[in-house]
């Protein structure tokens, strides 16, 4: 099952922990780093703990050797080396016990006679806790991490220790979509008591959004994340989310079920269409990933059964723009990300009806203004397959239609670009006003439905507006 991990170590990273052995230091691979080497799965990241050393003087002078070293709090003992695209963090063995309800409130203590038993305690799930002797070749394993690894559980590792920071909470839900795990009854009896006990509110958005990146980007399967956090009962904290659990919807469309059901599955597809497109973009795909999971948050306020017992939601797409902002201003307070989502949610119906009212390319022109089309296809194209339709192929043949017309005009990516400008306007000796907007948005008008050059719409502009 296992991959050999010290085939898979960088080079340099061999070097530097000979260096550490020379002056004394008994350098452990730890963490994230060997769960993901006997997974097969490349990394980029490598944590090392320091034993027999109680200060980081003599690591940082051989570390210096290899590149630039960065000190990360002083009672912490972490040293931070980037260097050949690897992040190397070296921290000494140490303690942590809770003193308050923030994250930064522990009592750390370093010990450099710690066993690697005693360190491992501090850290959340047993697969976390595996380390590696590179010099022994022997993996250090007190609390069956590789066991519970191989039967692709996730376990905790201490009850005292891990209620002690509620991110843990967080971090369960991601390793499990990640690493496709079934979480331990006990553990799960854990974070749920942390939930119910409003240990959550405490944690700063910045380190919730962080989990959820992790989730959205590195998992195949996201929707195993989400049923977590709803039978954890932290939908409670995300209303936005909570009302999309029981709000139904029309059986032809979305015989899969309630909308909540139709979001996880869209996430889902959304994982696998990103996977296809490779963008090598993490911004834009997890935007993309937002947009997704809130594109029908506008259907709980406007879902409605006719009379002949159809399901009905009008208006859903502009509804939603409200509860997204809502939503996501709870995770972070970048605006221009904000700015992304919004205009991918608000129209994300927008390629599908271009294609089965067959538009003219003015149409296509038109929704090249309000945001980037091959975004919104993608978008587009996971909510048409994240349910359970008998004629998904209908959902590819409507996005090849329409990226194809933006790619022939090349306003795929980027939109339409207004041939005239404010600046055209005071040329012709305008003077600026408020009907500017309104003279733009006519010669706007002209580019687009009578496909006039430059010269054409400024002469239809002065006969109009100058004569």
């Amino acid at each position: 099952m296992y991959s050999n991990i010290k085939t898979n170590l960088p080079s340099i990273l061999i070097d530097i922990l000979k260096n550490l052995q020379e002056v004394g230091v008994k350098p452990i691979l730890v963490g994230g780093c060997v769960r993901d080497s006997l997974l097969n799965i490349p990394n980029k990241d490598f944590d090392i703990e320091l034993f027999n050393i109680d200060t980081l003087d003599e690591v940082q002078t051989v570390l210096e050797k290899y590149g630039t070293v960065k000190q990360v709090g002083k009672s912490f003992g972490v040293l931070i080396l980037n260097v050949d695209g690897y992040d190397f963090d070296f921290a000494l063995a140490r303690l942590e016990k809770k003193v308050g309800h923030g994250h930064r409130d522990f009592e750390v203590t370093t010990n450099g006679n710690l066993s690697f038993q005693e360190a491992s305690l501090r850290r959340d799930f047993t697969i976390n806790s595996i380390g590696y002797d590179y010099f022994e070749d022997e993996y250090l394993d007190p609390n069956g991490g590789l066991k519970d690894l191989e039967e692709k559980t996730l376990r905790h590792i201490k009850d005292e220790t891990f209620v002690e920071d509620p991110l843990r909470v967080y971090r369960a839900i991601q390793f499990i979509a990640r690493y496709e795990l079934q979480i331990d009854e006990k553990t799960f009896s854990l974070c749920k008591d942390m939930v119910e006990d409003d240990e959550l509110k405490y944690l700063p958005k910045e380190r919730v959004y962080e989990e959820f990146k992790k989730l959205f980007l590195k998992a195949n399967k996201p929707s195993l994340g989400f049923n977590l956090l709803k039978d954890l009962g932290i939908l409670k904290h995300f209303p936005e989310l909570e009302a999309l659990d029981g709000c139904i919807q029309d059986k032809e469309y979305h015989p899969e079920g309630d909308v909540w059901v139709h979001t996880l599955m869209t996430l889902d597809e959304m994982a696998k269409i990103l996977k296809e497109y490779k963008t090598g973009d993490d911004y834009r795909d997890l935007y993309l990933f937002y947009a997704i999971l809130c594109h029908d948050l506008g259907k709980p306020f406007c879902t409605e059964t006719t009379d002949e017992g159809r399901v009905t939601s009008h208006k859903h797409e502009a509804l939603g723009v409200e509860p997204t902002i809502s939503f996501l201003s709870r995770l972070t307070d970048e605006k221009k990300f904000i700015e992304k989502v919004v205009p991918l949610v608000k129209n994300h119906l927008a390629p599908f009806q271009l294609y089965k009212a067959e538009s003219s390319l003015k149409a296509v022109k038109r929704l090249s203004l309000k945001c980037s089309i091959e975004d919104l296809c993608i978008v587009c194209l996971a909510d048409c397959k994240g349910r359970t339709i008998p004629d998904k192929d209908k959902c590819d043949k409507a996005i090849s239609w329409v990226l194809e017309q933006a790619r022939q005009m090349n306003i795929s990516q980027e939109g339409l670009k207004p041939i005239i400008q404010g600046r055209d306007l005071i040329s012709l000796g305008m003077k600026p006003s408020k009907e500017f907007k309104d003279i733009l948005e006519f010669a706007l008008n002209l580019q687009i439905d009578e496909s006039l050059e430059k010269e054409e719409i400024l002469k239809a502009i002065k006969e109009k507006f100058m004569a």
